[in-house]
C-alpha cells in the first residue's frame, strides 16, 4: 500500500529552539504511525536532510512525503 501525505509540522514550533527537528522526526514518525496503522517506521535519509537542511532550529512549516507498506507491516518513508 502507497500513500502520499503531507505532514504539518507546527507542533515541532512549539518546541524550544534547540529541540525543534528531533521533535520533528518524532512528529512525522507518529504522524506515520497514526495514519498508517504500524509501529515500525523508517525514514529516508532524504527525510532527515529535508527537515534538518536549515538546521536545528528552523524547520520547514510542512513536508511531503510519500509511505509505502511493506509485506511484514514496516512503513517506509520517502520524500514525494
Amino acid at each position: 500500500m502507497e500513500r502520499v501525505y503531507v505532514i504539518p509540522l507546527r507542533d515541532a514550533k512549539k518546541a524550544p529552539r534547540t529541540k525543534r527537528s528531533p521533535k520533528a522526526t518524532r512528529v512525522v514518525r507518529e504522524f506515520i504511525q497514526k495514519h498508517m496503522k504500524s509501529d515500525q517506521v523508517k525514514l529516508d535519509a532524504s527525510v532527515n536532510e529535508t527537515i534538518w537542511e536549515r538546521g536545528i532550529q528552523k524547520i520547514p512549516p510542512k513536508i511531503k512525503v510519500k509511505a509505502t507498506k511493506e509485506e511484514d507491516g514496516s512503513v517506509l518513508v520517502t520524500l514525494a
